[in-house]
């Protein structure tokens, strides 16, 4: 790791969504980067508070969370805390318009920041109708592919996003107390994660790739 960053002026972590890994991370990178460097996360959900003092740098440290498929979908929220330096900040806006992204700016702490203050309302709708037993995946998926006009539904998106951070993300919440979400994380580790279905990345998930069978168009009917 020190030769990695030896000469960093941005190093940009990505590492699972569990909060003791990150941690143990921030610890190990701040005894071996050098004073310029600033410190980014990639993390989806969690906020920078959470990382800050950790860093060793909390003026330098926010977070820098990319889309998935951001070949396609080149969306880059950035979002500080009350202890980064504003000129980081801007900073890190302007890099992420250099490498082709929208910079999308949040100047405030928001759990789930943007996107998925949108997309986890949605993608826990469908998660509590299946565990709940109301429907199966291909139906719920349906229904808002169907009257959304939208081109995949809840479990085409975990599926694209790869079961293991939904997994992750159900676990803590259960380990908050949230039934339906400890109903899930059972349900993903017993009937996918342990046999080998992680989403689009193994070729199997709720559905089976390259050729899902939402992207049929018999599917709508």
């Amino acid at each position: 790791m020190k030769d990695a960053v030896a000469d960093a002026d941005l190093v940009v972590e990505a590492v699972p969504e569990n909060e003791e890994i990150k941690l143990d991370f921030y610890k190990k990178l701040a005894e071996v980067a050098p004073e310029k460097t600033v410190f980014a996360s990639n993390s989806s959900t969690m906020l920078p508070s959470q990382f800050a003092e950790t860093t060793g740098r909390p003026s330098k440290f926010l977070m820098l969370h990319f889309a998935n498929e951001i070949w396609k979908n080149n969306t880059a929220e950035i979002m500080k805390h009350e202890g980064t330096d504003m000129k980081v900040f801007d900073d890190v806006v302007e890099f992420a318009k250099q490498i082709g992204m929208v910079a999308l700016p949040i100047y405030k702490e928001q759990p789930g920041y943007i996107l998925n203050s949108l997309l986890v309302p949605f993608l826990n709708a469908g998660e509590d109708l299946l565990v709940n037993g109301v429907a199966d995946p291909e139906t719920i998926d349906k229904t808002w592919m169907v009257a959304m006009g939208a081109p995949k539904g809840p479990f085409g998106t975990l599926d694209w996003i790869g079961l293991r951070t939904p997994y992750n993300l159900a676990v803590g919440k259960a380990k908050a107390g949230n039934k339906e979400a400890e109903k899930f994380a059972k349900l993903l580790k017993e009937e996918y994660l342990d046999k080998g279905k992680f989403g689009i990345e193994s070729g199997e998930g709720f559905y089976k790739y390259p050729n899902p069978a939402f992207e049929d168009p018999d599917f709508l009917k």
